[in-house]
């Protein structure tokens, strides 16, 4: 029987969706039943970083506040294929975030309706509605950055992580699985962790490191 858990995302970082797609692959298997959650990197890291680093990350309001409103119009499930779709143009492609063409794009591909991008603008709620999913996620359970997952369907221990770079194939998934799971659930673990060594090899990362570069070259 598939465990159901819950995975809050930002759509902005490509390490969340490196490891959305191997929690995907997990799904297909039967491993895991997923339910989707939001998570907002900008609010989480208000006042803690600066200027541009904060604007960069308010890039993800307008797919936000869409999966709001994709919730409310298909499910959670719709958020999941939302998602999906979104992280293959932004990541994948390197389409940007924060264009409503790539969000209404990303709407069609997952068979929904496009204009669901502008219903939430045009909602206040959604905004809401972002921060107090947010802000409970992260008072009830200290998360404090993407992936997060809970176990129990979104009831039991949750961690941040893991983080990947390549999703592995089908064995090493389960077995990643198994022991991330296995770490979760144990009350005195609280921390594993090394250098990320290298970087997913999507398009947003490359586009990323590109304008890094010119940064230090100007």
């Amino acid at each position: 029987m598939a465990e159901p858990v819950r995975f809050h995302f930002d759509p902005i970082c490509p390490w969340c969706y490196e490891t959305s797609r191997w929690a995907r692959r997990l799904e297909e298997l039967g491993v895991i039943d997923i339910e989707w959650g939001v998570f907002s990197l900008e609010l989480q890291n208000r006042g803690d970083e600066p200027e541009d680093l904060a604007r960069a990350h308010a890039r993800s309001e307008l797919a936000l506040r869409t999966a709001i409103a994709v919730r409310d119009d298909a499910g959670a499930a719709g958020v999941g294929r939302f998602y999906e779709h979104l992280g293959a143009r932004v990541h994948e492609r390197g389409e940007p975030l924060d264009d409503e063409g790539t969000v209404e794009a990303a709407l069609g591909d997952a068979g929904l309706s496009g204009h669901l991008a502008r219903q939430a603008m045009d909602d206040g709620s959604t905004l809401d509605r972002v921060a107090a999913e947010h802000r409970e996620l992260c008072e009830r359970t200290r998360s404090f950055g993407v992936p997060t997952i809970i176990l129990d369907g979104g009831e039991g221990p949750a961690i941040f992580g893991p983080v990947i770079v390549d999703v592995p194939d089908d064995d090493d998934a389960v077995a990643l699985w198994e022991h991330v799971s296995w770490l979760v659930r144990h009350d005195s673990f609280a921390e594993l962790k090394r250098d990320r060594d290298r970087a997913p090899e999507l398009e947003s990362v490359r586009r990323w490191q590109q304008r890094q570069a010119e940064r230090a070259a100007s």
